[in-house]
């Protein structure tokens, strides 16, 4: 009698589904508005070898009712829509209600992605300008998945006028 438990196979499914949507919905009836994440600023540090290093200071503004409460970050830099610089750090703290903060976190940008990313850069026709991402994810928080973030924007390079 293979029909019932195909039938069992196909509630068991369904019952998943709709916990999985039920999870994925509590997290959108709370209200809570993203996180706005800016860079603050980049400061070169000392590399190993042909990586280059650098510490970004990023701004965390928590438009939100309730202090948020982080313990960790990783952060991930693209530039033209590829993988540039990643890093993490373990800092920990609390971003304010209707507050802000500043968190620091080192990166590495591994030779081979500078590399790619200078031939980019000499064969772009849009000189003086650079798309860049930034996104990244505060640990913490709800069922110990954290809050995501990102931002967006280009990069103004100084252009040559002569």
């Amino acid at each position: 009698m293979p029909a019932p438990d195909a039938g069992r196979s196909v509630r068991l499914l369904f019952i998943c589904l709709c916990f999985m949507v039920w999870l994925g919905g509590c997290a959108a009836l709370t209200g809570q508005e993203p996180l706005r994440v800016s860079v603050a600023g980049i400061d070169p540090m000392e590399g190993a070898g042909l990586e280059m290093r650098f510490n970004v200071k990023l701004r965390i503004q928590n438009p939100n009712d309730a202090p948020l409460e982080y313990s960790g970050v990783s952060l991930q830099l693209d530039l033209n829509g590829q993988s540039f610089a990643s890093g993490v750090s373990d800092q920990s703290g609390v971003v304010p209600r209707f507050g802000e903060t500043v968190i620091e976190v080192p990166l590495t940008v591994p030779a081979f992605a500078a590399v790619r990313q200078a031939f980019a850069f000499a064969g772009s026709a849009k000189a003086g300008s650079i798309p860049y991402e930034v996104h990244g994810r505060l640990a913490g928080g709800g069922m110990g998945g954290g809050t995501r973030f990102s931002d967006q924007g280009k990069l103004s390079l100084p252009t040559d006028s002569m």
